[in-house]
Order: C-alpha cells, then structure tokens, then sequence
C-alpha cells in the first residue's frame, strides 16, 4: 500500500490574482509555474510519496506534470476544488494507496522533509493528517487515510472544517505545525514573508 500526492493547480496564466497590483501578469505566470515545477521535483524526490497525481484545467500545467512523470487528470465542469479532488482520489483507487495527500503548488518553501514529516505522522487508518496555513484558518496540507476517509472541505475556515470531519467519521486526527508548509502565497504579505523567509531557511 502506498501513499499519492495530489496536486490541485489552476490556469497558471490566472492563479495569484491578489497579487495582481504586486506583479504583472507574466510575472505571476512565470512565478506559478516555477513552484509548480518545485512542488513535483519535491514530491518526486520524497521516498514516502510513489506517485503524484495533477488535476487542472489548464493544459499547460498538466503538460509540466507530465515532463516530472506525474499522472494527470484534466478537470472539466464548472471549477470546483473539492469535487475536483474528489474525483481525483476515485481515480486513485485503482491504484491500492494507503492515503492521498494533497497540496497546493504554491508553497515555495517546501521541501523534501516536510513532505516526509507529514507521511511519517500517519497513523493506522482510519486517519487524518493537516497542515495548517500560518494563520491556522487554512489546509496547507492534508493526508488522509484511506482516500475519502473524510470529505474535502477547501475554502474558508477549511482547518477547522477538516478536523471536525476527521473527529465525525472517527478517525486517528493528527496535527502538523511546519512553518515551511504553513506559507502559501496569496497575497502581498505572503509574498514579503517568503521574500524574508528565504534567507531563514537557506541553511
């Protein structure tokens, strides 16, 4: 039984809109597909991850994930993050997973070990692992296992939604505070702390 990540990517030309006044277009662009790019390399550097999985809409990320080796599924429909990674993991099921984590392409400071950090937390199924965002409001993370043991729950307030459902289904709920993992990027204050942050974590 092993473990799959699944990475949820939007339109690289339209992701980071609040960073719209901070950096042009081809900017944000650029910069989206670069952590892309760095989120596949870590996640198929990280020996507890066997495969990654990348749903978007938009050929050209799905045309990265490939170059890194990972499987892909292009999400049709009206864009919906949760009922797109619940098909995702459906899809997963043929394939004997332990557990499907998720993650965004837009943690530009992760790294190998925090991957394994979150995998090595998993408990015996039925289990829950989340890394929240620095703000603890936000699922910067989740590991779930088995697949659809809980029911994906990204938006507002998704770190209090999943751990609520972890405690409904029964499920063994763990709770991983990484600072790397807990910095996405979405906004200008984000972007100035990662600015900042790479001079912290370059040791």
């Amino acid at each position: 039984m092993t473990i799959w990540a699944i990475v949820p990517v939007k339109p690289l030309r339209l992701g980071k809109s609040r960073l719209r006044n901070t950096l042009p277009d081809q900017e944000r662009a650029l910069l989206n597909e670069r952590f892309l790019e760095q989120t596949l390399e870590t996640l198929k550097k990280t020996r507890t991850i066997a495969q990654t999985l990348v749903v978007s809409r938009d050929p050209a990320a799905l045309a990265i994930a490939r170059e890194f080796g990972a499987k892909t599924v292009l999400e049709d429909g009206s864009p919906n993050l949760n009922a797109a990674l619940t098909r995702a993991t459906i899809v997963l099921r043929g394939y004997a997973t332990r557990g499907v984590l998720v993650l965004p392409a837009d943690l530009p400071l992760l790294r190998v070990e925090d991957v394994e950090e979150m995998t090595e937390a998993l408990p015996p199924a039925p289990a829950v692992v989340i890394a929240p965002d620095r703000h603890n409001e936000g699922t910067n993370g989740l590991l779930v296992s088995p697949g659809l043991a809980i029911s994906y729950q990204f938006g507002a307030g998704s770190f209090a939604n999943h751990c609520l459902q972890a405690k409904e289904k029964g499920a063994t709920l763990k709770i991983v505070h990484n600072p790397r993992i807990a910095l996405d990027l979405d906004t200008p204050a984000d972007l100035l702390l990662f600015r900042a942050a790479l001079e912290k974590f370059s040791d």
